[in-house]
């Protein structure tokens, strides 16, 4: 009996390795976890700290929109580019185009200014471009007797900031002009004074009021139009162009007034009456460049070293 039961008795062995290889699995799958979760926890902090950043960037970039392109405005055009510009400006087929000569003595008018530069130009002309180009960097204003045209530049080019301007005089008229503003030069047709208000027959004062406000380096005279009788000739803008230079409040005290078509009547006698000889620095057969000087309240000679306090 005995020896029949030990005979059915089963034996049932448990090899270690057997245990050994499900706990392995188990940590090489808590390790792979392991591994993901700080992958992504580092994904997540890196991905947080640049919008950070890129948020911080931003709110500098609002607060100081000039910051980052400052220098970049601010530099001056290569000279390799200016003289690129002034070549083909000359050799333009526009019968109107100004010489070589003449755009070169503006150009380094304008390289002279310190920038930025704030210039006035008299006149929508085939060098309009070219004048905004040249001050890089700089403020460009544009006065025009076209109110349509102008209209149709500023459409066309909207980095041009141009306004009209209705002109009531006649060249014909010009000695009598003069003689009034002569007779009225401690009045209203003062030297010195804000041409908003004023009520001189040869001021211009109905352009947008920072016009008067800006302290302009360079004021170039090329319009209106003077070619007949009937035409509103430069008078105006010259004696406008002498006022804003004298009554220059900052920067530089001194103002370049450059007058084209210096060798007609008109824009000669004009300019020799209120920008005045003494204030001519050169000139070429087209051109009569000034430097004008800031002067006081109570000055009241265009020309000459006399001034007389009220």
């Amino acid at each position: 009996m005995k020896s029949n039961n030990t005979s059915n008795t089963k034996l049932i062995l448990l090899h270690p390795y057997i245990q050994k290889q499900g706990g392995s699995n188990r940590l090489w799958l808590l390790a792979l976890v392991s591994f993901f979760t700080l992958a992504f926890l580092g994904t997540l902090i890196y991905s947080r700290e640049s919008i950070v950043a890129g948020a911080a960037s931003q709110v500098t970039s609002i607060n100081n929109p000039a910051g980052s392109s400052t220098a970049t405005t601010n530099a001056p055009l290569p000279t390799t580019v200016i003289n690129t510009l002034i070549h083909y400006a000359s050799r333009s087929n526009d019968t109107y185009h100004m010489s070589h000569k003449d755009i070169k003595l503006i150009s380094d008018v304008l390289r002279k200014c310190a920038t930025p530069c704030n210039l006035l130009v008299f006149g929508l002309t085939h060098e309009t471009l070219l004048w905004k180009a040249l001050n890089h960097g700089g403020r460009t204003v544009f006065i025009d007797e076209n109110r349509y045209y102008a209209a149709y530049v500023e459409e066309r080019h909207p980095e041009i900031d141009a306004y009209d301007v209705q002109y009531t005089t006649k060249m014909s008229e010009m000695k009598e002009l003069i003689v009034s503003a002569k007779e009225q030069v401690r009045g209203e047709c003062r030297p010195v004074q804000n041409l908003l208000f004023s009520e001189c027959r040869l001021g211009i004062n109905d352009l947008p009021n920072h016009v008067y406000e800006v302290s302009w380096d360079v004021i170039l005279v090329d319009g209106p139009r003077g070619d007949w009788p009937e035409a509103p000739g430069r008078m105006s803008a010259i004696f406008t162009a002498a006022v804003l230079a004298r009554s220059k409040k900052g920067g530089n005290p001194k103002t370049h007034v450059i007058l084209h078509d210096y060798y007609r009547s008109v824009e000669k006698v004009c300019g020799d009456e209120f920008l005045c000889r003494e204030n001519r620095v050169e000139s070429t057969d087209m051109i009569g460049h000034f430097v004008l000087e800031r002067m006081d309240t109570n000055s009241f000679q265009f020309c000459g070293h006399n001034r007389t306090a009220s």
